[in-house]
């Protein structure tokens, strides 16, 4: 795991991730168990989300709680929550990581499709947020990140429906900043450049690709899940207290 800044404010916390089997979300699971975190996460990928727990447990962290959860089941995943809010205690730090960036064309996609889309990418942010609303309010604050995407700062083709539910995240954390400010909550947006997760190499990424990377970022080398999480850790950590309604870009100066 990589090196990542000491955040004091961070041990004992209570964490829950959607996606964090695997990508960045795993990397943001791993983060938050280094600083001595107790972490939940909801994932549909079973065996990497178990493994990680044991492979977190055997290198002497804090062993996450997982569990199973299709997030476009609204119901299935508040009252998952709730069931790990009962066994850990009200969260302190919402992360909204899962997603999928299936490439689509403008004359295949259906109704159906479109809603699909958004239940995944876009719907569980408010709900989950919901979730941990009387929680947050209880322990007197917290931190809500929300993971956007640079897609649509880059007019990024080929998959709009997506594009337009990583647009919409802003927003809802912006609205969310302002209605949640009250209660000592803050909310805040990260937004990747494209990172080089398992799946993106598997899928996406042709030398092509690469090259199109070396000529749009500012900095060299490749971005990796780790550089995520860092900004991750940082608006959960009180080091961040007078942070909200912001987006935090991490794409080594792409946009």
């Amino acid at each position: 795991m990589k090196k990542s800044a000491s955040y004091a404010s961070l041990r004992g916390k209570r964490i829950f991730v959607t996606g964090g089997g695997s990508g960045i979300g795993e990397s943001i699971v791993a983060e938050f168990a280094a600083q001595g975190a107790q972490v939940a996460f909801v994932d549909i990928m079973r065996d990497a989300s178990v493994a990680l727990c044991e492979r977190l447990d055997a290198a002497g962290y804090r062993r996450p709680l997982y569990r199973h959860c299709d997030i476009t089941d609204v119901s299935a995943l508040q009252a998952t929550m709730e069931e790990l809010a009962a066994a850990m205690g009200d969260f302190d730090v919402l992360v909204n990581n899962a997603a999928n960036d299936h490439r689509h064309l403008i004359e295949d996609v259906s109704q159906q499709d479109w809603d699909r889309c958004i239940a995944i990418n876009q719907r569980p942010m408010f709900f989950t947020s919901q979730a941990v609303l009387p929680g947050m309010k209880r322990n007197g604050g917290g931190a809500i990140i929300n993971v956007s995407s640079v897609c649509w700062r880059v007019k990024g083709g080929g998959y709009p429906v997506y594009v337009t539910t990583k647009a919409a995240v802003v927003g809802l954390t912006r609205s969310l900043a302002r209605d949640l400010g009250a209660h000592n909550i803050r909310v805040n947006t990260v937004t990747p450049g494209w990172v080089m997760t398992q799946r993106q190499l598997d899928l996406w990424v042709s030398d092509e690709d690469r090259a199109q990377i070396a000529r749009n970022q500012c900095l060299p080398g490749e971005l990796l899940p780790h550089h995520i999480a860092s900004m991750v850790l940082f608006l959960a950590a009180d080091d961040s207290a007078m942070c909200t309604a912001q987006d935090f870009v991490v794409d080594a100066g792409w946009t």
